[in-house]
């Protein structure tokens, strides 16, 4: 079981809960703790921003529970593994205000990874991916990415989310000043972009929150046969405006309740 944080300085507040440490090794960005936690023997490890990171982590992760480094071949006995992201992101509904807790229950991937990947379309909700792209109207290279939708694991979900979480769509982003709509000297490819993401409707389902690493550890989890998906608690609300750079005791919470699920 391992808990991902971004931040390599939010590591030692989930393993400050831990009743013994085992080992801590850091590198770059990189930070990693292992301990117990209620029994449980945990790993928490900071990836830094983005879903390149991600894939390095994801993938080095699973060479070491499924790869055999002396014959660099797949070892016989497939081993799962339980990946938990721990976050913070943006809210860009009415009904997630600062302070909400979001389940990711699908991961919408603005960053193109999982489609250097075979198989990206068997795993993905295609029609969802359709809907979206109809949706947005983009044309050219405002799309080049091509957004790719996939769902966290339904059984992690519902055990992490519980009742007490929102479930939602997350829009994983490839950045944090154009494409999630913040403007600074150099203008907007679609300045209309987070207004259609915030209309935008798929049955029930609505785009719930920003971040910038669901999406690729949810798709190469599910190439891989893993369990993961990601909770994050709103800092700033796009739609009131509003946010709270004061949130350290709130995502303690947040991170004591995925500790107690996981």
């Amino acid at each position: 079981k391992v808990i991902l944080v971004g931040d390599p300085g939010r590591v030692e507040l989930v393993a400050s809960h831990f009743e013994h440490r085992e080992c801590e090794v850091e590198s770059r960005e990189f930070r990693t703790v292992t301990g117990t936690y209620k029994g449980k023997r945990l790993t928490v490890v900071s990836t830094g921003i983005g879903c390149d990171n991600i894939d390095i982590v994801v993938n080095e992760l699973d060479a070491l529970a499924n790869i055999d480094f002396a014959t660099r071949t797949e070892r016989p006995n497939f081993r799962r593994l339980t990946l938990v992201r721990v976050g913070t992101c943006g809210g860009l509904q009415r009904h997630t205000p600062e302070g909400t807790f979001i389940a990711s229950q699908k991961s919408l991937g603005f960053d193109g990874l999982l489609n250097f990947y075979a198989g990206r379309n068997e795993v993905c909700d295609l029609d969802f991916e359709r809907a979206f792209l109809e949706a947005m109207h983009w044309t050219g290279t405002q799309c080049i990415a091509h957004p790719y939708c996939i769902d966290n694991d339904a059984e992690l979900l519902d055990r992490v989310a519980g009742t007490d979480m929102v479930r939602g769509v997350t829009i994983a982003c490839g950045g944090f000043y154009g494409p999630q709509g913040r403007r600074l000297r150099v203008p907007l490819a679609d300045p209309q972009a987070n207004d259609k993401i915030m209309a935008f409707r798929h049955g029930d389902l609505c785009i719930t929150n920003f971040e910038m690493e669901s999406s690729a550890l949810a798709g190469l989890a599910r190439l891989m046969g893993h369990q993961a998906m990601t909770c994050c608690m709103v800092v700033a609300n796009r739609v009131e405006g509003k946010a709270n750079p004061n949130y350290k005791n709130s995502i303690d919470t947040l991170i004591s309740t995925v500790l107690d699920r996981i």
